[in-house]
C-alpha cells in the first residue's frame, strides 16, 4: 500500500471549506435530474482543471457533483438533499457529535428509592 493510498483510507474530517463547497453543490443540485447533474459535473471538472493541484473546496465540489450524479443514475426523479440518505446520515452524525446541553446536576432517585449500601 502506498502512502497516498494509506492517507485515502484514513477517516477524514472535512474542513469548513470542504463543507461549504458540498453544501453549495447540494443547494445548486436541488431539483436537477441526472442529465443536469452530469452536465454540472462536467462543468465543475473543466473549471477545476488539474484536480490534484486544486484546492480542497474545489476537489470537494467536484466529488459531490460526482456523488450526486451517481445517486441519480438509477433514480427517476430530481435530486433533493432531504431524501438523500448520505446527506441525512451526515446531518444525523453531526447532530450526535455535538456536546450535550448542560442539563444541570445529575438526577437522583426519589428519597424513598435510594439504594442502600451493602454491609
Amino acid at each position: 500500500m502506498t502512502e497516498e493510498t494509506a492517507e485515502a483510507a484514513e477517516p477524514h474530517e472535512p474542513s469548513p471549506q470542504e463543507r461549504a463547497a458540498r453544501d453549495r453543490v447540494r443547494r445548486q443540485a436541488g431539483g436537477m435530474t441526472h442529465h443536469e447533474t452530469a452536465e454540472a459535473l462536467e462543468a465543475a471538472e473543466d473549471a477545476a482543471g488539474d484536480l490534484a493541484a486544486a484546492d480542497a473546496g474545489t476537489r470537494a465540489a467536484v466529488a459531490e457533483w460526482q456523488r450526486i450524479t451517481d445517486v441519480l443514475f438509477d433514480h427517476g426523479g430530481p435530486y433533493s438533499p432531504d431524501t438523500d440518505a448520505y446527506v441525512q446520515g451526515q446531518l444525523t452524525a453531526r447532530e450526535n457529535r455535538r456536546p450535550p446541553a448542560d442539563t444541570g446536576p445529575p438526577l437522583r432517585p426519589p428519597a424513598g428509592r435510594r439504594r442502600r449500601a451493602r454491609r
